[in-house]
């Protein structure tokens, strides 16, 4: 009976710290994520817009252009780059290692499509993902499971896709779609086969962890900071770097932007390189359409602009092998490349 009262004694310990997490997700996406895009999504059907593109009036100083970009970029996602790192920490103490490595540890394709799914709700750009997906990674989430975790937040965002329906037209919003889910599995599968990462081994955890909650918030705060001080300092540099850029970057968008292929590889490595909030890259293919831009380097922005960015690679450099980022970086360009060029046909 001993025993019996003592295993029943365990139970509330063990399973309120993944309550508390998806409490935690759920209220915290809902404010984020959830009820304004609700809102939103009928802004979008009646206006067929959802704003000013983010890459309007550039100043030609680029320290002004700098400190302008970061001033609308963080303005627009730093609730969510707040909820990211909140979340990236508390994976790491409120979720059960052993949980993360049966569902998103191996380096099978089950979880890969795992993560996958796991990115629907999430609907985050991808700098707001990388702090979830660096705390994943620290629980022993597989290559696999954390990239399809990571592009499948803006690349399948369910969203993005109302929005592009209502603005850009139905056709676009499938052809992301598909091509949003052909780049996050395939690039995920092919740098998880090209790149060395031990498959973690299913542990079960020690009985300390599951009944001392003497050590719960200083693990957690070890965790928060050591995330924080690895992912946004960065971030907030590399922000500022390509708001000076973006000039370089994209190019007025007249009849010179055209179905071509040298314009098709430059926006996809362009769309490679720079950061947007989610969904941004909706008025920013609308507005360089408008302009003359061809529907071929359009698409290929479709792809590289939300999937990945130098900043959000750079804010992962610690929790994934640099053979890893490079792949997919190169993966995501030629994703685009692709899309791209089967237009030109």
């Amino acid at each position: 009976m001993a025993g019996q009262s003592s295993s029943l004694a365990v139970k509330p310990v063990v399973w309120w710290k993944p309550a508390l997490f998806f409490l935690v997700v759920i209220v915290g996406l809902w404010y984020v994520k959830w009820q304004p895009y609700y809102g939103k999504a009928f802004t979008a059907s009646e206006t067929h817009s959802i704003g000013k593109s983010i890459l309007d009036n550039a100043s030609d100083s680029p320290f002004r252009a700098a400190l302008d970009y970061a001033m609308v970029y963080f303005l627009a996602v730093w609730k969510a780059a707040v909820l990211g790192v909140l979340l990236g920490s508390l994976v790491q103490v409120l979720i059960p290692r052993n949980w993360l490595v049966r569902t998103l540890g191996q380096r099978q394709l089950s979880g890969t499509l795992f993560g996958t799914l796991l990115s629907l709700p999430g609907m985050m750009c991808s700098c707001c993902a990388a702090p979830v997906t660096a705390g994943m990674r620290r629980q022993s989430v597989s290559v696999g499971g954390a990239l399809a975790f990571w592009m499948g937040n803006p690349l399948l965002n369910p969203a993005t896709l109302v929005f592009m329906g209502f603005v850009l037209g139905w056709n676009f919003a499938f052809v992301r779609l598909l091509a949003g889910l052909l780049t996050v599995v395939g690039v995920a599968l092919l740098v998880q086969h090209y790149t060395k990462d031990d498959a973690p081994v299913i542990v079960d955890m020690p009985a300390e962890e599951n009944v001392v909650e003497a050590h719960f918030l200083r693990r957690w705060g070890s965790a928060l900071w050591t995330l924080f001080w690895s992912t946004i300092p960065v971030y907030v540099l590399a922000v500022l770097v390509l708001g000076a850029a973006r000039v370089w970057l994209f190019p007025h968008a007249d009849a010179g932007i055209d179905n071509t292929l040298f314009w098709v590889v430059a926006m996809a490595i362009a769309g490679c390189l720079f950061v947007i909030p989610t969904a941004a890259e909706i008025p920013i293919v609308q507005t360089m359409m408008m302009a003359g831009m061809g529907v071929a380097p359009a698409l290929a922005l479709l792809i590289t602009l939300p999937a990945v960015s130098l900043p959000s690679l750079i804010m992962l450099r610690k929790s994934f092998p640099a053979k890893a980022l490079w792949l997919t970086g190169g993966l995501v360009i030629l994703s685009g490349v692709i899309l791209g060029s089967v237009a030109l046909i």
